[in-house]
């Protein structure tokens, strides 16, 4: 059981909250062969154990890398060897062409009724779920794309933070497209300051060194003290004391856990089916009282 804070619970049923979708939401998903989507790093795994031959000496820098996690500077060395034309072939291997499709935590993240989802994930798992759900009324913009006229539109929103696999020329995977990204689409990451003031952010699924939640987090922790947190949920155990800690202090984030001893997750989804219980009964409470 996951114990929800009664400001996470407010804040979606008011709709002053963004749910950050990460690969950890996709892993959920499976083909037709019972396949599922490869995280981050199993990505670059996969590729290197393939280009292993083509990579030479530069194989053991990457696993390397990846072992720490230090996944841009891991496709950036990786990019600059195969070339971003191959790597963007090996991307859509290995996220479009293999037809994932959403599952019950996608329906049930869908079922919060968060007016705005933002993904680092280029596949379009989530995606399928919201447009047929909202039967094609969902707006997806890339980080590229004009995003800030539809934030004060009725419309629902899903936000692609690095780009999406059907233009892999402009997927954000490597260090050096992240700070040309920063640098060319300076305005998303303004849109992402103000949404940070303005909104909740709840991230599920994600790693917690992802940079956009670093540098954006902690920017915004230092130059807008005394704000209301935000929120990660990751499984028990998996970070130190002293790190949850750190992490609040720098990057006012408060952690939520759940049990995963088996390692799959269920106490996750079974969290997010209580949760969204708990946010309906808040919003038929809020227009009984009428304090919308």
């Amino acid at each position: 059981m996951i114990n929800w804070p009664e400001d996470v619970v407010e804040d979606i049923a008011r709709r002053r909250c963004v749910l950050y979708l990460g690969s950890g939401v996709s892993a959920n998903s499976v083909n037709e062969k019972g396949e599922t989507p490869a995280t981050w790093g199993n990505f670059l795994n996969s590729v290197i154990e393939n280009k292993k031959g083509t990579l030479g000496e530069h194989y053991g820098t990457i696993k390397e890398l990846i072992r720490e996690k230090d996944f841009l500077l891991a496709c950036e060395v990786l990019v600059q060897k195969i070339g971003e034309i191959e790597f963007g072939e090996c991307a859509e291997n290995a996220f479009r062409r293999p037809q994932f499709a959403y599952t019950d935590i996608h329906e049930v993240i869908y079922g919060l009724d968060s007016r705005i989802v933002i993904t680092p994930n280029i596949d379009k798992i989530y995606e399928q779920c919201a447009l047929k759900n909202s039967k094609g009324s969902v707006v997806i913009k890339k980080y590229y794309d004009d995003i800030a006229s539809y934030l004060r539109k009725p419309d629902y929103l899903v936000i692609k933070a690095h780009g999406c696999v059907d233009d892999t020329q402009k997927i954000v995977f490597t260090h050096e497209q992240y700070n040309k990204a920063r640098y060319q689409y300076a305005s998303f990451y303004r849109l992402l300051d103000a949404l940070l003031l303005t909104h909740t952010f709840i991230f599920i699924g994600c790693g917690i060194k992802d940079p956009d939640i670093q540098l954006t987090l902690e920017n915004m922790n230092f130059s807008f003290p005394n704000c209301k947190p935000h929120y990660f949920i990751t499984e028990e155990g998996s970070m130190k004391h002293e790190v949850i800690q750190s992490i609040y202090r720098n990057r006012n984030i408060k952690i939520i856990t759940y049990e995963n001893k088996d390692g799959k997750h269920e106490e996750l989804l079974k969290g997010l089916r209580e949760l969204s219980i708990c946010v309906d009964n808040k919003r038929k409470e809020l227009a009984e009282r009428a304090t919308w």
